[in-house]
């Protein structure tokens, strides 16, 4: 695990979350050839980090993957600080277990369960200082607020985080998976963006072209 890749599931873009699972997970095969693996996980937000590693299992020679998540299944936004995606975009959003375990390619996926999660929390914590009640909107859609999915609160939401805005805000404008090149100056060396002089003629010595090649 390379652990100098960010979370994913906030990253802008299908095809750079993607892309990063990949740069942040390589599997050894010897532990994978021939046999059947269970993979665990502390959540599933939209999947692509569960569906690249089912993937990554299988090409590595698995016979069976099976598929644990730590947490109970997202299905509501949170409105409290973490920037998790519209409702439309998470994965067990309006599905069942065996339909998530389709789409991230799995042969079986299996959650935890709210409830015990929550009796997990109040059996450790301080006896005097006894813990009742949590947020848990994100699972149960039950917000301490009083929000209620449907709400105006959540239209503005939804119009702020929702992935076609994400991608305006970010420079790019086309549609799909497909992400934005930016233009690059300096052979590659840095963003156009970032070149504030009036002619960007080229300077074959300033550095090293980040597509190194020996000819």
């Amino acid at each position: 695990k390379n652990r100098y890749i960010a979370r994913t599931f906030i990253m802008p873009g299908q095809a750079s979350r993607k892309k990063s699972v990949r740069l942040k997970l390589n599997t050894i095969k010897s532990e994978f050839a021939g046999k059947n693996v269970l993979l665990v996980d502390d959540s599933i937000v939209r999947g692509t980090t569960a569906n690249e590693i089912v993937q990554m299992a299988r090409d590595a020679g698995a016979k069976k993957v099976f598929f644990s998540s730590c947490a109970p299944p997202i299905r509501y936004p949170n409105i409290y600080g973490i920037d998790i995606p519209t409702r439309e975009e998470l994965i067990a959003f309006d599905r069942v277990e065996e339909e998530i375990a389709a789409k991230i390619g799995c042969d079986w996926v299996v959650y935890q369960d709210l409830k015990d999660l929550e009796d997990s929390v109040m059996e450790v914590a301080n006896p005097e200082e006894p813990l009742t009640t949590f947020d848990t909107s994100c699972f149960s859609g039950q917000y301490v607020t009083g929000e209620r999915i449907g709400d105006a609160y959540f239209t503005k939401l939804y119009d702020l985080r929702n992935e076609e805005a994400k991608q305006v805000r970010n420079g790019n404008t086309s549609s799909g998976d497909s992400e934005a090149k930016t233009k690059q100056s300096n052979e590659g060396c840095e963003s156009v963006n970032n070149d504030t002089r009036e002619s960007t003629t080229l300077r074959q010595d300033s550095c090293e072209s980040l597509s190194n090649h020996v000819t």
